[in-house]
């Protein structure tokens, strides 16, 4: 009989988490930066040790990233988002 596996309530918080964040995305009721901003909450990062460690940019630059402000790059998105399995992408506007 195969033993059930336990997850630790943070692990099993962060699921919970992570999916609701994904089903938000895929119903397009979250903007690029709300994503972000949650994304890095689950993490449990402060904006400066998720721009540092995960994005690779300045706590400044994130801090405008999550709040849907400055013009950044794609790749920067992209680094933004990689430690959740995702990437920027085209979606058909909801009418």
């Amino acid at each position: 009989m195969p033993k059930n596996k336990l997850v630790a309530p943070e692990q099993e918080s962060f699921i919970q988490g992570r999916n609701a964040l994904l089903e938000r995305i895929n119903h397009g009721d979250i903007s690029i930066g709300e994503a972000i901003r949650t994304m890095r909450e689950l993490l449990g990062m402060t904006q400066t040790e998720y721009g540092e460690k995960v994005a690779k940019v300045s706590r400044k630059a994130l801090s405008q990233l999550e709040n849907n402000q400055g013009d950044p790059r794609l790749s920067t998105i992209n680094r933004c988002c990689k430690a959740f399995g995702l990437e920027a992408g085209l979606v058909q506007k909801r009418l």
